[in-house]
C-alpha cells in the first residue's frame, strides 16, 4: 500500500506526458531511429490518458489523509529511500491545487513537487504558479500528441511520408480512440474549457502570477483547445466522421458565436473546417488512384448518413450564427451537386434535387459576406494551408457546379443597378431590399486570393490562356500536372472572370476591380490579368470612331486618369496662395475616389508582381502613367488618393530602369520641395501636406506612402547626382525631411488611429535602415567637396549613410529618439497585452536595433577614416553613447533596455536576434564590461529578468541549424533566427571570457562578480538558491542525448552550436579563476567529460569542420581535467578517464549508459594486455581515424575576361580574419568589387558581354567559397590534431606513472606512434598533397612521445621511418623539418645514459673497463648511429644546410641534431664531412655576421632574442666539435679565434647600473637584463676557448697564443670583469671561465712562440700578462676569508627561498673553481719559471701570518699566509662536503624510507610553485627525490675534487716558496743596505715588486733578495710552523686517505706535507 501511495517526483500529470510528447515528436516529426518501438511502448502506457481525455485523477479521502499526515509521518517518494517529511505550507498548497483543478491530492502534491524542481526554469514564480503551468503543459502534451497521431494517418488529403509500420500503428490506435467516442469528448472539452472561466478560478485561488505567467497560462489553455479542435480537423481531412460524430459536430457549431469583430476564433474555425472537409467530395474529381476513399465515404455509401445530415441542415433550428449556417448549407449543397454527377448519386436523388433550394437558402443567409468577415477575418485562417485549399474548393465548386446560380446573381445585380440608377435620376433613395450577393462574392474572391501566405497561387485556376504560350508554366495546370488542354473547371472559372467584366454595371465596378486585384496576386496571375486588361480596351482612335471599349481596361483607366489630370491641373494653386488650407471639394466625387483607389490598387498589385507589366506600361507612349500620376500629386486631391498614387509609383520603382527616371521626375515635380524659389514666401509640396492637412486630420496616409516610395527607390537605385544643376546634388533634402519632419516629430503628433503612430515610425525607420545597410564609409566621404551652382560655390552633400552615421555617433535627437523608442517598446512588450499597432511597434523597434547594430559594425572604419582625413567633426562611439542617461528613467539603462528584448525571444525573435548582435559587438570593448555587469546587477529584479532572457534564448527548442536563409517558410525562418541568436550569445560569452573580470560572461554563466571568481560555488539550478544560468543552459544543450548510444544530439543537429558550447566549457576550464569551480561542478554534478568522451569520435558527414572543432575543444578540456585530477591526486577520476581513452578491450554499457562496476574497478594494467584475442580500437586512435590527413586543393581559376594575377590580388585584398580566427576571403566584398568593375565598363561590347562577365564573376565567387572551405577545413584539422596531441602529451607526462606502468606505457606509445606514422606514410606513398600543419603536428607529437619512451624495442623502426621521411622531404617545409629535428633529438636522447651518483669508490681497472660487456645505452647509441650513417651524405647535407641557413628555429634544432650526432659519432665521420664540405668554415665565419645582431641585443629596450638563441646553439655545436683534438685543430685552422677577436660585441659590457638591471622591469621575467644578455654572449665563448685549450694539448702553444690574443684585444673588458665587485652567480661564472683561460694562456711561455715580435710589442705583451697575473692573485684575496661568507649571505638575500639551495650550491662550486684555477695558475708559473726551487720565482711575500682583513688592495703583493689560509679553509670545506656527500648517499640508498617532510624538501627544488609538491603522487615524489639526491651527491663529489686539487696546489706553492725563502734566499741586513730604510720596509708595497720580477726576462733576482731581511725569514718560519701544525697535517693526511687514494695522485699530499715539515725543521736547526 505504501508503494501505491508513493508520489512521483516528476508529476504523473506532467513528466510522463512530456515523455509521451517527446516520443510522438521523435517518431512522427523528427523520424528518429528506433522511435516506432518507443512510441508503441508509450501509447500502450498512456492509452488511458487518451481514452479519458483530460480527465484528472479523482479525489479520495484516503489520499487526502495521507497527504495531511505527510508533515509528521512523511510520505514515500518514488526513486528515493525512506519517507520524506513535507512542510505544512506545501500540504496546504496541494489541497488548494486539488480543489482548484478537481484532481487527486497525490497528483496535486506531485505537481507541486515537480513545480519546486522546475522552479529555476521559471524565475520569479513560486512553486504553485509553476505547478499551474505544468498542469496545463501536461494537457498540452496530450492534446499535441493526439493531434500528431491523427495527422500521421493515411487519408485523402495529405501524407507525411512515414513508414508503413508507423502509419499502421497510429491508424489502429486512433481508430480505437474514435470508436470510443473521441469526437464527443473533444467537443465537450471545448465547451467546458474556457480561458475566461479558468482565469476566474485561478484568480480566485491566487493561481495567477505576473503578466508573463498570465500570458503563458493563457497560451497553454488556448493551445490545448486549438490542438483538440485540430484533432477533429486533421481527422476529417483524412477520413470522414461517422453519422453520429458528424451530427454531434453540427450540433456543436449551432451554438457557436462570433468574436466582437464578427470573425470566428481559431478553435471554432478549425471545427468549421473540419465539418467542411467532412462534407467534401471534391477530392474524387482529382483522379486519385486510391479508390478505397469512395467506398469509405458515408456520403456515397450510407443513405442514412445523407438523410440525417440533410434533415439537420434543412429542417433544423436556426443557428446562433446564420452566416455560419449558410456556409455549411452551401457546402452541403455543393456536395449534393457533386454527388449527383457521380454514378453513386442515383440512389440519393431525393436529396440531390434539393441542392438549388439549399444554395438559395445559403445565399439568403449571406454566405459570401460571412465567409469574408467570419472566416477570412479570423486570425487563424492564414496559418493553415488546408483551410485555404478547402475555401478555394468551396468557391470554385460554386462557380463551376452552379453556373445558373451565378447567372442569376449577375442578372439580379444588373436589375439592382438599373433600380439604383433610376432612383438617382429621380432623386429618390434606392430600395432598401436590394441584395448584394454578387458584390459579396467578388469581394470574397478578391480578399481570399489577395493573400497567399503559402505561395500556392490557387488563383491560376481562374485564368485560362486564350492563345498558345511557349512557356509551359503558363499553359495552366491542375494540381501541379501540366495539361495540353485546360480542365473544364478552369475554363468555366476563366469564363466567369471575363463575363463578369462585360457590360459591367457601375455598382459592380469596384467589387470587380477588387476581385481582379485578388486574382492578380502572383507572378503568373498578374501576367494573365495584365493581358486581360490589355485586350479589353479599344484604341483611342477606334473609340473616336464609335467603337466602345470595356470600362475595365488599361485604355479606359489611363485615359480617365489623364482627363482627371487635365481638369484638376487648372485648379493647381500658386505657391503663395493658401489653397492647401482649403482644398477644393469639387473635382473628384467620393464614388470616383473609391473607383480610382480600386484601380490604383489593382495597378499596384499587377506591376508589383510582373516586371514585364511595369516596363510595358511605363514605356507606353500614350498612357505615360508615371507622368500622369506625378501630375495628379501636384493637384488638389484627397491625401488618400495621393497615398495610393505613391504606392503605385513605388511599385513602378521596383525596376531599376524606372527608378532612376522616377528620381529625376520626383526632383522635377518637387513633390518634396528641395529647391527654394526666389521670392517664395511659403514652402510647398508634401511637407505642407504633412504639417497642414494630415496633422489637422490626425491621419497620415500620404506620409506613410511617401516613406514607402522612398524606401523602394533607395533599394532599387539612388543616383548620386540627384538634383544637379538646381541645387547641391544628393539625397540630403529627402533625408532631412524624413528625419526632421517625420521621424523626430512623430511622437508629438496626434493620431486618430493609435496604430498609425507606429506605422509612421516603422515606415521612416525602414528607409533609414536601408540607407545605412548599403553604406560603406569611403575616404572621399570625409573630404569637403564644393560644387558650382549659379556661379556660387556650395558645399556638396554627403552620402545619406554618412549623415546617418554622423547622427548616430553623436548625442543627437535621432539616436535619443531611437533609444527612447527601444525603451518604450520594451515597456510595452513587458505588459504582454495586445494593443493597436503592436506589430508595427515591434517592426519599428527592430529597425532601431538594426540601425544601432549597423552603426556599431561600421563605426570603426568610419572613425578611422575620420581621423585620417583630419576633418573637424566630433563623434563618439556608439558604445559610449549607449552608456548615457535615459531622459525617461533618469538612469543609464540603454544597454539594459536592449538586453530586455532577449526576454521576449519567443514572441519577438527578430528583436532578440538583433539585441544579441548588439551586445556581442559591445562586449568586445574591455572598458565597458565592468560597467555592463554593474548595470545588469544594479536592480535585482532586472538582473533576474535579464538572466532569464539569455537563458531562455539558449533553451529555445525552436532553433534549427542548417536552414537556408529563405524567408518563404515562416517556421524555418524563425528556427534559423533562434539558432543564430544562440550563436551570438555564445560568441558574446566567448568574447567576454577572454577579457579581464568582472565581465559579462562571468555574470551570465553564474560566477561571482562582486567577490573573487575562484570563490564561486556552482550548484544545480535551485540548489542553495542558485538561479539557472547560461552555463546550465549550455550543459543542458550538450547533455541532451549523451546517455543514449547515439551520443549528444546537439553534435549532429546543430554542429556549429555544439562547437561553441564546447568552446565555452573549455574557456571556463582553462581560465585560472574559473577552472576550479567549473571543473569541480562538471566532475561532481554532471559527470560531463566522461559522458561525452565515451561518444568520441563525433561523425557528422555533412559538417566535418564543426565535428572536428567539437572534438578539439572537448579533448583540450579533457587534457586539463587529467592534469588537474592528477595534481590533486584524484586517482579514481583520472583512472576512469584513462580507461575510457586507452582501453583496447571491449566492454558493454548498461541501458542507462553507465559502465558496470567491474569497469570502474579495473585498472589500466588490466586492459592493456596484448595477449587477449578480441580487442577494440583505442578511443584515442579512433579520434585520429576521424581526422582525414588528405586535403583536396581547389582547382586553379580558368578565366576568359579577367586577368588571373589581378583577380588573385583582389582576392588577397578582400581577405580578413573571421570569428574563428581563420583567414578567409570576404565573398560579399569581393562580389561588390567585381560587379563595380563590370559596371565601370563602357561601350556596346561591354554591354553585350555583360552576361558572360557576370557568369565568370559567379565562377570566381564559387571558387573563392571553395577556397574558404578548404582553409577552414585545414584549420579545423590542425586544431583537432593539436588538441589530440595535447591530450596524448598530458596522458604521457602529467598523469601519475603508477596508473600506467612503464612497460605498458611503452605499448601505448608504440601504438600511437606507429599508427600516426603509418597514416602519414600511406599518404606519402600515394603522393597526395598533405598540409604542412599535419606533418608539423605529427612529428611534434612524435618528439613528445620519444621523450617519454623508456624501452627501445620498436624504436629503430620509428627512427628509420623518420629519417626516411626526412631524407625524402629534405627540400620540404622548414617547419616540418624543424619538428623532424625535434623528433630525432628526443629519440636520440633515449640512448643518453642517465646521470649516476659519484660514490667515490675505487674504480675498475682499465682492463676491466675495456673487457666489460656493452651496456644497453651504448648499444642503442651504436645502432642509432649505424642507422643514421646508412643514409650517407644526403642526410648530412640536409642537416648541415639547415644548420647554416633557414628559419631560426630550424637552424637551432639542426645545430642541436649535429651536436647530438657528433657526441655519439666515435669515428668522426660527421665531423669529417662537416670539415671537408666547408660547412664548419661557414659556421665559423658566420660569427662575424652575428656580431651586429648581437650588438643590438645589448640596447636597453627588450629586443628580439632570436640572434642570441642561434648564437648559443652555434657555440654549443662548436664546443662539441672542439672536444676532440681533430675538431679543435679544424676550428683553429678555420680562424675561429680570429673571428672572435674581430667581434665588437665583447667590448659592450654594460657599465651603467640602470642598464644592468633593466630586464628586471619585464613583468614576465622572460627577457633578461642587458647584463644577463651580455653574459649569455660571453660565457659560451669562454667555454669554447677553454675546451679548445684543453683539446689542443700537443699543439697547445698555437691555441694558447690565439686565445691570449683575444684576451689582450679585449683586455679592458677582461680587467673590468676581474675588478668587478659584483659576486653574483653570473659574475662568478665569468670569473671561473676567465681564470681557467688565463691560467692556460697568460704564461711566460707565451712569449716564446717562435714568431718575431719587436721589442715594443713584446713589452706591451709583457704588460698585459703581468696585469692578468696581478688581477688573478688579487681575485684570490677576495675569495678567501670573510668575504666568501658575505657573498653567500648576499645570494641568500636576493634569491627566492625555493631556489636558494640550488643557487648556493652553484656559487660554492664557482668560487671553489675560481680558487682552483688561480692556484693552478700559480703552480704553472712556478713550474715554468724553473724546474728547481733555487731559480724559481716567488708569487707571495715571505709572510705567513693571517691578516685580519685579507682583502688587501690589489697593488700589494699577497702574502704566503693567504695560501695557508686557503689551505685551511679548503681542508675544512673538504670534510664538510665529505660528510654531506656521505649523508646524501645514505639517503639515496634508502629513499623509500625517508620521511615525507624530507622528501618534500628534496622535491621543492625541482618543482616550481608553492603548492606543487603536495599535488605530486608519492611514486613521482620518490623519483624526484632520487634525482635531487643524485644531484647533491655529484655536486658534493665535484666540490670534493676541487677542494682536493686546491689542497694539493696550495701545498706545492707553500713548499716551493718555503724552499726558496728558507734555503736559497740570502737575506739583506737593513743596516748594510745602500737604500733608505723606508725603501726596504716598503718594498712589498711597490707595484713592481714580486709580480714584476716574475716576468723579468733577465732572470736577475738581486732586487728580490735585497728586499727580504733575516727577520722576515725567521718570522716566516715561525708563522708557518705555527699554522702548519700537527692537527692540520693530520687532516691533510686524512684527506688523502679519504679521497686521493682512489686517484692517480696517491701519497702526493703526504710527500708535500713531509717535505714542508722537513723544511721547517732544517731551517730551524740552522738557526740554532
Amino acid at each position: 500500500m505504501a508503494t501505491q501511495m508513493a508520489v512521483n517526483s516528476g508529476a504523473s500529470l506532467w513528466g510522463p506526458l512530456k515523455e509521451l510528447w517527446e516520443a510522438v515528436e521523435g517518431a512522427i516529426w523528427r523520424r528518429q531511429p528506433e522511435s516506432v518501438y518507443l512510441l508503441d511502448l508509450q501509447l500502450k502506457k498512456h492509452k488511458p490518458s487518451f481514452l479519458t481525455l483530460f480527465k484528472n485523477p479523482m479525489k479520495s479521502a484516503e489520499q487526502r489523509e495521507k497527504v495531511r499526515k505527510a508533515s509528521t509521518e512523511g510520505i514515500a517518494v518514488q526513486g528515493q529511500q525512506g519517507v520524506r517529511l513535507l512542510p505544512e505550507q506545501l500540504i496546504s498548497e496541494a489541497f488548494i491545487l486539488s480543489d482548484l483543478f478537481d484532481l487527486g491530492e497525490l497528483a496535486a502534491l506531485e505537481l507541486l513537487l515537480a513545480g519546486e524542481h522546475q522552479q529555476p526554469h521559471f524565475p520569479g514564480l513560486t512553486r504553485g504558479l509553476v505547478a499551474v503551468l505544468l498542469y496545463w503543459d501536461g494537457k498540452r502534451c496530450v492534446a499535441n500528441s493526439l493531434r500528431s497521431l491523427i495527422q500521421s494517418r493515411h487519408g485523402k488529403t495529405f501524407t507525411l511520408d512515414l513508414s508503413p509500420e508507423l502509419v499502421n500503428l497510429t491508424m489502429r490506435f486512433t481508430d480505437e480512440l474514435m470508436a470510443q467516442g473521441l469526437t464527443k469528448q473533444i467537443l465537450n472539452l471545448l465547451s467546458d474549457i474556457s480561458v475566461t472561466r479558468e482565469f476566474e478560478r485561478l484568480q480566485k485561488e491566487r493561481g495567477l502570477g505576473n503578466e508573463k505567467h498570465r500570458k503563458e497560462v493563457s497560451d497553454l489553455i488556448k493551445e490545448c483547445r486549438q490542438s483538440l479542435a485540430e484533432c477533429l480537423f486533421a481527422w476529417t481531412c483524412q477520413s470522414p466522421l461517422s453519422k453520429e460524430d458528424t451530427l454531434t459536430l453540427i450540433g456543436h457549431l449551432e451554438t457557436v458565436t462570433a468574436e466582437a469583430d464578427g470573425s470566428l476564433d481559431s478553435v471554432n474555425l478549425a471545427l468549421v473546417m473540419a465539418l467542411l472537409y467532412c462534407l467534401d467530395v471534391s477530392f474524387l474529381e482529382q483522379g486519385t488512384e486510391d479508390r478505397e476513399g469512395i467506398h469509405a465515404l458515408p456520403l456515397l455509401t450510407e443513405k442514412q448518413y445523407v438523410a440525417a445530415v440533410h434533415s439537420r441542415l434543412v429542417e433544423g433550428q436556426a443557428w446562433k450564427l446564420p452566416g455560419l449556417q449558410a456556409v455549411v448549407q452551401l457546402a452541403w449543397a455543393l456536395s449534393l451537386r457533386a454527388v449527383s454527377q457521380l454514378p453513386q448519386g442515383a440512389a440519393l436523388v431525393e436529396f440531390t434535387e434539393a441542392d438549388e433550394a439549399l444554395a438559395d437558402q445559403a445565399l439568403l443567409g449571406g454566405v459570401f459576406l460571412f465567409l469574408t468577415e467570419g472566416i477570412l477575418g479570423s486570425d487563424g485562417f492564414s496559418q493553415e494551408e488546408f483551410y485555404t485549399r478547402r475555401l478555394h474548393s468551396l468557391i470554385t465548386d460554386f462557380l463551376a457546379l452552379m453556373p445558373m446560380k451565378v447567372k442569376q446573381l449577375r442578372n439580379r445585380a444588373d436589375e439592382d443597378a438599373r433600380l439604383i440608377h433610376m432612383a438617382l435620376q429621380m432623386g429618390s433613395e434606392p430600395p432598401s431590399s436590394l441584395r448584394k450577393d454578387l458584390d459579396h462574392l467578388m469581394i470574397l474572391i478578391g480578399e481570399f486570393y489577395s493573400k497567399d501566405p503559402f505561395e500556392l497561387e490557387l488563383a491560376l485556376e481562374f485564368w485560362c490562356p486564350s492563345e498558345s504560350l511557349q512557356h509551359t508554366s503558363l499553359t495552366g495546370s491542375f494540381l501541379g500536372v501540366p495539361l495540353q488542354r485546360p480542365p473544364h473547371k478552369q475554363v468555366v472559372l476563366s469564363k466567369f472572370v471575363r463575363q463578369m467584366g462585360d457590360l459591367l454595371p457601375a455598382t459592380l465596378y469596384i467589387p470587380y476591380l477588387r476581385m481582379l486585384k485578388g486574382l492578380a496576386n502572383g507572378s503568373q496571375c498578374s501576367h494573365y490579368c495584365f493581358s486581360l486588361l490589355k485586350t479589353n480596351g479599344a484604341p483611342h482612335e477606334n473609340r473616336q470612331a464609335g467603337v466602345s471599349g470595356s470600362v475595365v481596361s488599361w485604355e479606359h483607366f489611363f485615359h480617365s486618369l489623364m482627363l482627371y489630370h487635365e481638369n484638376l491641373r487648372r485648379d493647381v494653386p500658386s505657391a503663395d496662395s493658401m489653397q492647401y488650407r482649403h482644398p477644393p471639394i469639387r473635382g473628384i466625387t467620393q464614388r470616383e475616389l473609391e473607383g480610382l483607389t480600386a484601380f490604383l490598387q489593382l495597378l499596384t498589385t499587377i506591376i508589383t508582381w510582373s516586371e514585364n507589366a511595369r516596363l510595358a506600361l511605363c514605356e507606353h507612349p500614350q498612357w505615360t502613367p508615371v507622368v500622369v500620376m506625378l501630375g495628379l500629386l501636384q493637384c488638389s486631391v484627397q491625401p488618400v488618393l495621393k497615398a495610393q498614387i505613391l504606392h503605385a509609383l513605388a511599385a513602378f520603382g521596383k525596376s531599376p530602369e524606372i527608378a532612376a527616371s522616377l528620381w529625376q521626375s520626383l526632383e522635377y515635380t518637387q513633390i518634396l520641395q528641395t529647391v527654394k524659389v526666389p521670392g517664395q514666401r511659403q514652402a510647398a509640396g508634401i511637407e505642407v501636406e504633412l504639417n497642414e492637412i494630415e496633422s489637422s486630420c490626425e491621419e497620415y496616409p500620404l506620409t506613410r506612402a511617401f516613406c514607402h516610395l522612398i524606401s523602394t527607390l533607395v533599394e532599387s537605385a539612388l543616383p548620386v547626382n540627384l538634383g544637379a544643376g538646381l541645387r547641391a546634388p544628393g539625397f540630403q533634402p529627402y533625408l532631412d525631411f524624413l528625419r526632421d519632419s517625420v521621424f523626430l516629430a512623430f511622437p508629438t503628433r496626434a493620431y486618430r488611429r493609435p496604430a498609425e503612430k507606429w506605422e509612421v515610425a516603422e515606415a521612416v525607420l525602414e528607409v533609414f535602415h536601408k540607407l545605412l545597410r548599403v553604406y560603406e564609409p569611403q575616404p572621399a566621404d570625409f573630404l569637403q567637396e564644393m560644387v558650382e551652382l549659379q556661379g556660387e560655390q556650395m558645399p556638396a552633400h554627403k552620402p545619406p549613410g554618412h549623415s546617418l552615421m554622423f547622427h548616430l555617433l553623436n548625442d543627437s535627437p535621432a539616436i535619443s529618439l531611437c533609444l527612447s523608442l527601444l525603451e518604450e517598446g520594451a515597456c510595452q512588450l513587458d505588459t504582454y497585452a495586445p494593443f493597436p499597432g503592436k506589430k508595427q511597434l515591434e517592426s519599428a523597434v527592430l529597425h532601431c536595433l538594426c540601425l544601432l547594430e549597423l552603426a556599431l559594425q561600421k563605426e570603426v572604419t568610419f572613425m578611422d577614416l575620420l581621423r585620417e582625413s583630419q576633418t573637424s567633426l566630433l563623434v563618439s562611439p556608439v558604445e559610449q553613447l549607449l552608456q548615457g542617461v535615459s531622459a525617461r528613467s533618469r538612469q543609464a539603462d540603454h544597454i539594459t533596455n536592449i538586453a530586455r528584448y532577449l526576454y521576449h525571444s519567443s514572441s519577438n525573435p527578430d528583436a532578440a536576434f538583433q539585441s544579441a548582435k548588439i551586445l556581442r559587438r559591445i562586449a568586445r570593448y574591455p572598458n565597458i564590461q565592468s560597467r555592463l555587469v554593474g548595470d545588469f546587477t544594479h536592480d535585482q529584479a532586472v538582473s533576474k529578468k535579464l538572466m532569464a532572457g539569455f537563458v531562455e534564448c539558449l533553451d529555445s527548442e525552436e532553433a534549427q541549424e542548417g536552414v537556408a536563409a529563405d524567408d518563404s517558410d515562416p517556421e524555418k525562418r524563425v528556427a534559423r533566427i533562434h539558432h543564430e541568436t544562440k550563436i551570438h550569445i555564445l560568441n558574446l560569452l566567448i568574447t567576454s571570457l577572454e577579457l579581464k573580470g568582472p565581465n559579462l560572461g562571468l555574470y551570465l554563466l553564474g560566477y561571482e562578480v562582486k567577490k573573487p571568481v575562484s570563490s564561486t560555488n556552482l550548484q544545480d539550478p535551485g540548489v542553495l538558491g542558485c538561479p539557472r544560468s547560461c552555463l546550465h543552459a549550455i550543459l543542458s544543450l550538450l547533455q541532451r542525448g549523451s546517455e543514449w548510444r547515439t551520443g549528444p544530439v546537439l553534435t549532429k543537429q546543430a554542429p556549429q552550436l555544439a562547437e561553441l558550447c564546447y568552446q565555452v566549457i573549455y574557456q571556463l576550464c582553462a581560465c585560472p579563476d574559473t577552472s576550479g569551480p567549473t571543473m569541480r561542478y562538471l566532475r561532481t554534478s554532471q559527470d560531463f567529460l566522461f559522458s561525452h568522451l565515451q561518444h568520441l569520435p563525433f561523425i557528422v558527414p555533412e559538417n566535418e569542420i564543426a565535428a572536428l572543432s567539437q572534438m578539439s575543444w572537448l579533448m583540450k578540456t579533457a587534457a586539463i581535467e587529467l592534469r588537474v585530477t592528477s595534481l590533486n591526486r584524484q586517482r579514481s577520476h583520472t583512472q576512469r578517464l584513462l580507461n575510457l581513452l586507452l582501453d583496447d578491450q571491449p566492454h558493454t554499457l548498461h541501458a542507462d549508459g553507465e559502465t558496470g562496476m567491474e569497469e570502474e574497478s579495473r585498472s589500466v594494467s588490466g586492459f592493456l594486455h596484448f595477449g587477449t584475442v578480441s580487442k577494440v580500437r583505442r578511443r584515442l586512435l579512433s579520434v585520429l581515424d576521424a581526422i582525414d590527413f588528405s586535403q583536396e586543393a581547389p582547382e586553379l581559376l580558368q578565366l576568359d575576361f579577367f586577368e588571373r594575377a589581378q583577380i588573385e590580388q583582389v582576392i588577397t585584398n578582400c581577405e580578413h580574419v573571421n570569428e574563428q580566427g581563420h583567414t578567409v576571403c570576404n565573398v560579399k566584398l569581393l562580389h561588390r568589387v567585381l560587379v563595380a568593375e563590370i559596371n565601370a565598363l563602357q561601350g556596346m561590347a561591354a554591354i553585350g558581354q555583360r552576361p558572360l562577365l557576370l557568369e565568370e564573376v559567379n565562377s570566381i565567387l564559387q571558387q573563392v567559397v571553395e577556397r574558404n572551405r578548404v582553409r577552414c577545413s585545414l584549420n579545423a584539422k590542425r586544431h583537432a590534431l593539436q588538441s589530440w596531441r595535447s591530450l596524448v602529451e598530458t596522458i604521457l607526462t602529467a598523469c601519475p606513472s603508477e596508473l600506467i606502468p612503464a612497460d605498458q606505457r611503452q605499448l601505448i606509445i608504440r601504438d600511437l606512434l606507429l599508427d600516426l606514422h603509418d597514416k602519414v606514410g600511406k599518404l606519402m606513398r600515394r603522393k597526395m598533397l598533405l598540409n604542412e600543419e599535419q606533418h608539423v603536428i605529427c612529428f611534434s607529437l612524435s618528439s613528445r612521445c620519444y621523450q617519454k619512451m623508456l624501452s627501445r624495442g620498436q624504436g629503430h623502426r620509428v627512427l628509420i621511418w623518420v629519417n626516411e621521411f626526412h631524407h625524402v622531404r629534405g627540400g620540404g617545409f622548414q617547419r616540418l623539418r624543424a619538428h623532424l629535428y625535434g623528433a630525432l633529438l628526443y629519440y636520440l636522447q633515449i640512448a643518453q645514459k642517465p646521470e649516476e651518483p659519484e660514490t667515490l669508490q675505487t674504480g675498475n681497472s682499465m682492463w676491466e673497463r675495456l673487457t666489460a660487456p656493452e651496456d644497453c645505452f651504448s648499444k642503442l647509441q651504436r645502432e642509432n648511429l649505424a642507422i643514421i650513417e646508412s643514409y650517407g651524405t644526403a642526410l648530412m647535407e640536409v642537416v648541415c644546410r639547415d644548420a647554416c641557413d633557414g628559419h631560426e628555429i630550424g637552424r637551432m634544432l639542426a645545430l642541436a641534431v649535429l651536436d647530438r650526432v657528433l657526441s655519439i659519432d666515435r669515428q668522426c665521420q660527421w665531423l669529417v664531412y662537416l670539415c671537408n664540405s666547408g660547412y664548419l668554415r661557414v659556421l665559423v665565419e658566420s660569427l662575424r655576421q652575428d656580431d651586429a645582431a648581437l650588438q643590438t641585443l645589448l640596447t636597453p629596450q627588450p629586443p628580439l632574442l632570436k640572434p642570441l638563441y642561434i648564437y648559443e646553439s652555434k657555440m654549443a655545436l662548436l664546443t662539441r666539435v672542439a672536444k676532440t683534438a681533430q675538431g679543435a685543430m679544424e676550428l683553429l685552422r678555420c680562424g675561429l679565434i680570429g673571428q672572435l677577436v674581430e667581434c665588437q660585441v665583447f667590448h659592450m659590457l654594460p657599465q651603467n647600473d640602470a642598464l644592468r638591471v633593466f630586464g628586471q622591469r619585464d613583468p614576465s621575467g622572460f627577457i633578461p637584463s642587458p647584463l644577463e644578455r651580455y653574459r649569455q654572449i660571453l660565457l659560451p665563448t669562454l667555454r669554447l676557448m677553454q675546451v679548445i685549450l684543453t683539446s689542443t694539448t700537443t699543439q697547445h702553444q698555437q691555441g694558447a697564443a690565439q686565445v691570449l690574443q683575444w684576451l689582450i684585444v679585449h683586455s679592458d673588458v677582461i680587467q673590468s670583469i676581474l675588478h668587478d665587485q659584483d659576486m653574483s652567480m653570473g659574475a662568478l661564472q665569468e670569473l671561473s671561465l676567465l681564470t681557467a683561460i688565463i691560467s692556460k694562456t697568460a704564461l711566460p711561455g707565451a712569449l716564446e712562440m717562435g714568431q718575431e715580435v719587436n721589442s715594443a710589442a713584446l713589452m706591451e705583451l709583457q704588460g698585459h700578462i703581468g696585469r692578468f697575473q696581478r688581477q688573478g692573485l688579487s681575485l684570490l684575496v677576495r675569495l678567501v676569508g670573510t668575504d666568501r661568507a658575505r657573498y653567500l649571505k648576499q645570494i641568500e638575500e636576493t634569491v627566492s627561498p625555493g631556489d636558494l639551495a640550488e643557487k648556493r650550491e652553484e656559487m660554492e662550486v664557482a668560487m671553489q673553481q675560481i680558487c682552483a684555477n688561480i692556484m693552478e695558475y700559480c703552480q704553472t708559473l712556478l713550474l715554468q719559471s724553473s724546474a728547481e726551487a733555487q731559480f724559481s720565482l716567488c708569487l707571495f711575500s715571505p709572510s705567513a701570518s693571517e691578516p685580519a682583513d685579507v682583502a688587501v688592495p690589489s697593488a700589494r703583493v699577497p702574502s704566503l699566509g693567504l695560501v695557508l689560509l686557503l689551505l685551511k679553509n679548503s681542508t675544512t670545506d673538504f670534510f664538510r662536503y665529505h660528510d654531506s656527500h656521505r649523508q646524501s648517499l645514505n639517503k639515496l640508498e634508502r629513499v623509500e624510507q625517508l620521511p615525507p617532510e624530507e622528501l618534500k624538501e628534496l622535491c621543492q627544488v625541482l618543482v616550481s610553485g608553492s603548492g606543487g609538491v603536495e599535488k605530486i603522487p608519492s611514486v613521482q615524489r620518490n623519483v624526484l627525490a632520487k634525482r635531487r639526491l643524485v644531484q647533491l651527491v655529484n655536486n658534493r663529489a665535484k666540490l670534493l675534487a676541487l677542494c682536493s686539487y686546491i689542497i694539493e696546489t696550495c701545498l706545492f706553492v707553500i713548499w716551493r716558496h718555503l724552499e726558496f725563502y728558507l734555503l736559497y734566499c740570502t737575506p739583506t741586513d737593513p743596516k748594510d743596505s745602500l737604500l733608505p730604510a723606508q725603501s726596504v720596509l716598503g718594498c712589498f708595497c711597490m707595484r713592481d715588486s714580486f709580480i714584476a720580477f716574475c716576468v723579468d726576462p733577465s732572470g736577475s733576482r738581486g732586487l728580490s733578495v735585497s728586499r727580504v731581511s733575516q727577520q722576515d725569514l725567521e718570522q716566516l718560519q715561525s708563522d708557518v710552523a705555527n699554522s702548519f701544525n700537527e692537527p692540520l697535517q693530520r687532516k691533510l693526511l686524512e684527506v688523502e686517505g679519504l679521497y686521493s687514494k682512489t686517484r692517480s695522485r696517491h701519497t702526493f699530499i703526504q710527500a708535500l706535507t713531509r717535505r714542508i715539515r722537513v723544511m721547517l725543521r732544517i731551517r730551524r736547526s740552522k738557526c740554532k
